[in-house]
């Protein structure tokens, strides 16, 4: 097994759907990655009537941590940051989790603020487009939260989180196979309301908005992106797609294009929170393949250039 030399940083990234180990050269240019290890995962299925992870879901996280940790210092890497998002953040037993993963592995995971990966996400973009870009409002809709971000410069003077993510939003709103137009209308204009009030205290005019979160990316395929062409979402093709969603059941939301089977029984809710966001924000936006892992990929770089240049401390 090749060992990794150079200096380098990792993030293993342990969502609802699979732990990602992704880890990068300290001294390169982009984020491509030298090793790159995945585990699949179904969080979303192992959550009980009280919220909490069963203890299938406690032991498939024990063992994709294990495994990407494994990977990772087989390869000679060990700056990794084992981030655990909101399917685990938010479980009713998410302490217990913890505990257990970190007594059976030896690794902690560690949480996000919801501000704090706004601002990674706003950061993630920036790097991507550059400061020539102008302005930008950054829309990031996970699975249990929305990110929202925006700025001028290197640093987001705007950064907010709401607990309004697709599969939040679809276990307590629309949580029966088949919903009625009276669901669907009521979480419209509960989305749109909480949208509205969160970027009303923000100062958008002028703002490029951009879309960093694979629910958009799938969206923007589904509305009439294609692969490797245009990477814009407007409100007005997303709006269209509301009511066929809403009428269709998981199995035939799966077969449709962008729309990937693990995520087709929260694609609904996902463009409706997508809807009320465009409509605040002006009514397009443009996807960013990076979002909050690539921040904090790019964060932890950059803290090991600024130690790298400053050299070992002297002794007097």
């Amino acid at each position: 097994m090749r060992k990794i030399e150079e200096p380098a940083v990792g993030v293993l990234d342990v969502g609802s759907f699979s732990a990602r180990l992704v880890v990068v050269p300290v001294g390169a240019t982009s984020l491509e990655p030298v090793l790159n290890h995945q585990t699949r995962l179904r969080l979303d299925r192992e959550l009980d009537g009280r919220g909490r992870l069963t203890d299938r879901g406690v032991a498939a996280v024990t063992a994709a941590v294990a495994a990407g940790m494994t990977t990772a210092y087989r390869h000679g890497v060990t700056g990794v940051y084992p981030l655990a998002t909101s399917s685990i953040r938010d479980a009713a037993n998410s302490a217990a989790v913890v505990r257990h993963v970190a007594g059976e592995t030896g690794v902690e995971l560690q949480f996000l603020s919801g501000r704090r990966e706004a601002e990674l996400a706003y950061l993630a973009a920036r790097r991507w487009y550059g400061r020539k870009a102008g302005p930008l409002l950054i829309l990031d809709i996970g699975g249990g939260t929305v990110e929202l971000a925006a700025g001028c410069a290197e640093q987001a003077t705007f950064a907010r989180s709401l607990p309004m993510g697709a599969r939040s939003l679809t276990r307590d709103w629309l949580p029966a196979e088949r919903v009625t137009g009276k669901q669907v209308k009521a979480l419209r204009a509960y989305a749109l309301d909480q949208a509205a009030t969160a970027l009303g205290a923000a100062d958008i005019a002028e703002h490029r908005t951009v879309g960093c979160s694979k629910v958009l990316q799938q969206l923007a395929r589904l509305a009439g992106a294609r692969p490797g062409k245009s990477r814009d979402l407007r409100l007005d093709d997303l709006r269209a797609w509301i009511p066929r969603l809403a009428a269709m059941p998981t199995s035939k939301r799966a077969e449709l294009p962008g729309i990937s089977r693990n995520r087709a029984h929260q694609a609904l809710a996902g463009a409706i929170v997508a809807e009320a966001l465009l409509t605040v924000a002006g009514g397009a936006l443009t996807i960013c393949p990076w979002s909050t892992r690539d921040g904090l990929l790019l964060a932890l770089r950059d803290d090991a250039a600024k130690h790298r240049r400053r050299g070992p401390k002297k002794v007097a």
